[in-house]
């Protein structure tokens, strides 16, 4: 039978059960058109070698998630092994339950089957027992272990599936202690429960008696199996040992077990059940549902049950296949590797030991450590402090030595670590079961434990607070910390001063509190800055809470309008103890957020980055060292970049992108920038504008800055293929797609590199400070996302028109050199000045003030992109105020023409009078209805005057 006859059966057996498709759709090579699903996948390294080929673990980028790919080498097995490797994945594509290896998809690259299948991060069954080293396992953990085994053999029995190689070598365990049972190689589908099978196949250890025997077999041989896995986990050794096959079977049919269970240790209930499953009669054998009927089992079982849903709800698994997708494997062999500097130390510092499983994944910067989370869900932590200070517990390792490489956290070990967040002098991390664990100093109450292990916590301990309430995540502060639970709630605990924990106070609290949201927020996501909080909510709103000084949290209010206002354009506001809306973003979507020690630069959904608060070192990246009090949205220097990473220390920012470069601006001293003082980024410089750094090609999967320190991890793209689903059973496409590869470089960039990516300048956002349903004129003429407020509606309609500038951004030319006024020693930033070189290219920095009650941009006279604009504005002005001089001289004209009529009405009732008498009664009356403003007191004597008689 060919390879192609077997995927044809293997896509009939899906039929036959009604389960999902994961061979694909049709055959046909048009079927791929318009419809394939690229998945991406990065090797992590080899697992293992088994009897059909290599297990080998991937990163699937998409969800970050872990998978593993059994290879098997179809060219090398025969047409029984063949059968055999069809076979198991149509049983795997069957089976679907907590306790059972998962299984996702499988490709075909030219003759090598690559089934994908899900990860478990804590070894086998096999392991576990080796590393009790003769200390017997607690009745609970046996019991919790039998539960999980019990619930997958009675799973697979009820889809009519003999697995026939049970083994602790199949039992695999995440690092929760999670059992998946794998490896069906050798199961094989009964048409019933009473039906047999005659195969001899099986590790010999674990084979039941008629196996031996050579008699047909049931499902009970499982069961067989499964009680020589439980009598392993209770005595720590095989159920039966010998010399020879020959001899082992002997001892298995006579039933001649190794060694007694110890009763001083387990209950009569648990051993009874354990040699009921070791009974040479197949029939006296109990089901897998009866084991979980037992009382050592079923008065725990639903909080058993409870806790194996929980675990598995927080493992992250890839999306299943499903019979509408052809997926497209895309592999791709990376290179990864952390870096770090600052500190003194001015060139990056490479760690070798973040390699294969230990590559890292996620990476945090304190202000006196670092703190590494692996592929492999491991915590690494080192000490980043100058002069060997003393270390207060942020490391985590049990003691006070300041270590200066990464050593694993092993308190921690068994423990899948997603996520780590730094302090100043302390550390948090959360669990795959969404539990946090601290460690460091409490002197703030910092670790939320109410100082119950003292000033000075080595060792990670337990938040029982949220045993009940699941993180999400955790950010921490200086000296505060602040969480998201998955419900959404938030809690935040430490230092107090300015309000940052949003609790309506300055006050203290070394427990968590919950923190109050206004009516209809929801946060995702929370961001703690040295003494502030960012909270982001799921529209891509921003709440603060904490100092505002500098503006870093953006709550500076600016008035706005066509109308003057008296007063500041800005209204500050020191500090603020509750949520509050930062209107300066309101009109953006926001993604995240990074706050400094005194800035804060933030990315939205269109990948364009924007930053606000002091801007002493020029740290905004907006060429200049100016305070500014809006949103700087940096246009120029990324000329269309998409930015994906960013973060912000003591003076200096550091952005990736997302065609893989890597910028830095701000403060250069003490090794902030990764920059060699050789090159003219010592101490004595801070360029004010991003520069390039590593050249390109440098992916950036994670980045953090915290104090004069930074940490990052950089990837490299080394070659990659794609592999088809086999749903043809042919691999469509594969082979290398190299690409240039780029050593590690920390040179300063070249003239080309300025050229291609260093187009400088901002833009200012003038931002509406009215609410945060009110969207905001854009500045930026692509956005195409903003309307015209009411208010503001109501002043443009008894407003005069004048033309506004349609594009600042226009005819930008590329930089040819970098201008020395943006890059100015410390000592002349005291009093800077705005940067005027010509060598600057134009840029789109504008500036708002009023102008005749219209608020206009006014472009930096270095900014000659925006001089045309500026000249037809000031021509627009000259006009206005043409006209106003031709209308004061119609009011004039029209002025004199009323006193020649006012005069020659005067005449007229002097004649008239004597000859009708009427007239005289009716003077007085145009006189009170129609005043004369512009008569003199002479003028009225003389009309009051009686005509001498003729």
């Amino acid at each position: 039978m060919s390879l192609e006859e077997y995927e044809r059966h293997y896509a009939s057996l899906n039929s036959e059960t009604g389960c999902e498709s994961v061979s694909g759709r049709s055959s046909t090579s048009g079927a791929f058109a318009g419809e394939e699903e690229k998945l991406h996948y990065i090797p992590i390294r080899v697992l293992g070698k088994g009897a059909f080929g290599e297990a080998t673990l991937y990163r699937r980028t998409e969800d970050n998630s872990l998978v593993v790919w059994k290879e098997i080498d179809l060219n090398c097995q025969s047409d029984k092994k063949r059968r055999d490797v069809m076979n198991e994945i149509s049983i795997l594509s069957i089976l679907q339950h907590h306790n059972i290896i998962a299984y996702f998809n499988h490709f075909m690259d030219k003759n090598t089957l690559l089934i994908e299948l899900e990860y478990c991060n804590g070894g086998n069954l096999y392991d576990k027992i080796n590393q009790q080293k003769g200390a017997l396992f607690r009745e609970e953990v046996v019991v919790w272990y039998l539960y999980q085994i019990a619930a997958a053999v009675a799973h697979i029995h009820k889809a009519g599936v003999l697995h026939r190689d049970i083994k602790t070598l199949n039992i695999f365990l995440t690092k929760t202690d999670l059992i998946k049972l794998g490896d069906y190689g050798l199961a094989k589908k009964l048409d019933s429960q009473y039906s047999m099978a005659e195969t001899c196949v099986g590790t010999p250890y674990y084979m039941s008696p008629e196996l031996c025997q050579g008699v047909k077999y049931n499902f009970k041989s499982d069961i067989w199996a499964m009680g020589c896995v439980l009598f392993e986990l209770l005595t720590l050794t095989r159920t039966f040992d010998a010399t020879n096959a020959l001899n082992l079977c002997v001892k298995i049919v006579q039933g001649n077990w190794t060694m007694e269970i110890n009763s001083d240790v387990y209950t009569p209930d648990l051993i009874k059940m354990v040699y009921e499953c070791l009974d040479q009669d197949p029939e006296k054998r109990p089901t897998a549902e009866q084991i979980l009927e037992r009382p050592v089992v079923s008065r725990v079982r639903a909080e058993l049950e409870e806790r194996v849903a929980m675990l598995n709800s927080s493992i992250r698994k890839p999306k299943l296949s499903t019979a509408t997708e052809t997926s497209v494997a895309v592999v791709t062999t990376r290179s990864r590797e952390v870096y770090f500097w600052g500190g003194g130390k001015f060139t990056p510092q490479k760690l070798d030991m973040f390699k294969g499983g230990s590559s890292a994944q996620h990476v945090c910067a304190g202000e006196t450590h670092f703190a590494v989370v692996t592929v492999e869900k491991e915590l690494y932590t080192w000490a980043s402090v100058q002069g060997g200070a003393k270390m207060v517990g942020q490391l985590g390792h049990g003691d006070q030595a300041s270590y200066r490489q990464p050593r694993r956290v092993e308190r921690l070990q068994g423990k899948a670590i997603r996520q780590v967040s730094c302090g100043a002098d302390f550390t948090a991390c959360v669990t795959d079961e969404d539990q946090m664990y601290m460690f460091g100093s409490d002197y703030y109450g910092c670790l939320g434990v109410e100082n119950e292990h003292g000033m000075e916590v080595l060792e990670p301990v337990l938040l029982e607070f949220f045993q009940d309430r699941p993180v999400r995540q955790v950010s921490c502060g200086d000296n505060h910390v602040v969480a998201v639970t998955q419900s959404g709630d938030i809690f935040s605990w430490g230092c107090g001063e300015h309000g940052r924990l949003g609790l309506d106070c300055e006050d203290d609290f070394s427990s968590p509190m919950q923190v109050e949201v206004p009516r209809g927020g929801i946060i995702t996501s929370v961001f703690c800055g040295s003494d502030g909080t960012f909270f982001l909510t799921e529209s891509g709103k921003v709440l603060a809470c904490g100092n505002n000084e500098l503006n870093k949290l953006g709550l500076n209010q600016g008035i706005t309008g066509i109308k003057n206002h008296s007063g500041e354009s800005y209204q500050g506001i020191p500090y603020t103890t509750t949520l509050t809306l930062v209107k300066l973003l309101s009109r953006f979507r926001i993604q995240f957020i990074s706050p400094g020690k005194a800035h804060t630069a933030a990315i939205d959904e269109r990948g364009r980055l924007m930053t606000f608060g002091c801007n002493k070192y020029g740290q905004l990246g907006v060429k200049d060292f100016r305070k500014h009090q809006g949103v700087q949205i940096l246009v120029g220097a990324f000329g269309g970049k998409i930015v994906t990473k960013v973060s912000c220390g003591d003076g200096f920012t550091i952005a990736a992108t997302e065609d893989n470069q890597i910028f830095a601006w701000g403060n250069a001293g003490n090794g902030r920038l990764g920059m060699p003082p050789d090159k003219g980024f010592g101490s004595e410089v801070c360029p004010a504008l991003p520069r390039p750094i590593y050249g390109s090609l440098h992916h950036v999967p994670d980045l953090s800055c915290r104090g004069w320190h930074t940490i990052l991890i950089m990837e490299k793209v080394l070659n990659s293929k794609t592999i088809r689903s086999n749903s043809s059973g042919l691999s469509i496409a594969s082979g290398q797609c190299s690409t240039t590869s780029v050593d590690l470089e920390t040179d300063s960039a070249t003239d080309s590199e300025l050229r291609e990516g260093m187009l400088g300048g901002t833009v200012e956002a003038d931002l509406d400070e009215r609410g945060l349903q009110t969207p905001i004129f854009s500045i930026d003429s692509k956005t195409g996302e903003s309307s015209c407020p009411s208010w503001l509606r109501k002043e443009l309609d008894d407003a005069e028109f004048i033309p506004m500038p349609k594009d600042s951004q226009e005819s930008i030319e590329p930089l040819t050199s970098y201008p020395e006024s943006a890059t100015l020693p410390y000592e002349e930033l005291d009093q800077p000045k705005a940067t005027t070189g010509k060598s600057l290219m134009p840029t789109a920095c504008v500036d708002y003030e009023r102008m005749n009650g219209v608020e206009t941009g006014r472009s930096d006279p270095s900014c000659c992109g925006a001089s045309a604009e500026l000249a037809q504005l000031r021509e627009t002005v000259n006009r206005q105020e043409a006209q106003i001089q031709l209308l004061e001289k119609q009011v004039r004209d029209q002025l004199e023409e009323n006193e020649r009529l006012w005069k020659a009405i005067r005449s007229l009732r002097v004649e008239a009078e004597p000859q009708d008498v009427r007239m005289s009664g009716s003077l007085p009356q145009l006189k009170s209805s129609s005043p004369e403003p512009f008569t003199t007191d002479k003028d009225s004597q003389a009309a009051n005057a009686k005509p001498k008689p003729s």
